[in-house]
């Protein structure tokens, strides 16, 4: 079997970043792996979480609950697996993927009280590698930004592209919620915690932050 790096955080968190330099290093220096990103937003195993995320079901995330959710999401995995890396996977590859099961724990377990939410971990890590039988991480990366922070992030994106964020993105609510959870779910998993900030408060440079990542992988990991 090959290897599965996952990276994860609150939507802001610089995560997309954080996968995209990953990648160029290993690129760089010859190595080789296959990369993947969730949701796959263009292909028709996303319908349903594009009708959710667009506020077809309701305009709040909490209008559909959390175990629904999760299906759609897990779906459009099952779907990646199937037809684009498991065969990659079992020849022995190394795989890396922005955004996974993780999220699921992230933005579905914040619609649950504190006290439900390790019977929800528990349930997801039954559903997806359980019954669904995807490969679980090797190691999850998650990138923990500070909510305000992730939020003007967001909101400069937003201004910067000209566009508007999905009913999880414009939520600052339910963002300070997923950031809450996360960290609950960095320590349920066990997940490698990252902090996006310094002992001062001050958001780290991406380089930084970079630089972690890689000595966390390869020296304290040999992953890649």
């Amino acid at each position: 079997m090959g290897k599965l790096i996952v990276f994860e955080g609150t939507d802001g968190s610089g995560k997309s970043t954080q996968f995209n330099l990953l990648c160029s290093r290993l690129q760089e220096q010859g190595t080789q792996f296959q990369r993947l990103v969730f949701p796959q937003y263009s292909e028709p195993s996303s319908a349903l979480l594009r009708m959710y995320l667009a506020g077809e079901f309701g305009p709040h995330p909490t209008d559909v609950n959390p175990y629904a959710a999760s299906t759609f999401y897990a779906v459009d995995r099952y779907a990646a697996w199937k037809k684009v890396w498991e065969k990659s996977y079992r020849a022995g590859s190394l795989i890396l993927s922005d955004r996974y099961t993780t999220s699921n724990a992230v933005h579905q377990g914040s619609k649950l009280a504190q006290a439900d939410q390790p019977a929800f971990f528990d349930w997801l890590v039954g559903f997806e590698y359980g019954k669904l039988e995807l490969p679980k991480p090797d190691a999850v990366i998650y990138l923990d930004m500070p909510t305000h922070m992730s939020i003007q992030l967001l909101r400069s994106r937003e201004e910067a592209t000209n566009t508007k964020g999905d009913i999880h993105e414009v939520d600052e609510d339910y963002l300070a919620l997923c950031g809450e959870t996360a960290r609950r779910a960095a320590q349920h998993y066990g997940w490698h915690k990252i902090s996006c900030v310094n002992e001062s408060g001050r958001l780290r440079t991406i380089q930084d932050i970079h630089t972690e990542i890689w000595s966390l992988l390869t020296d304290k990991l040999s992953l890649v």
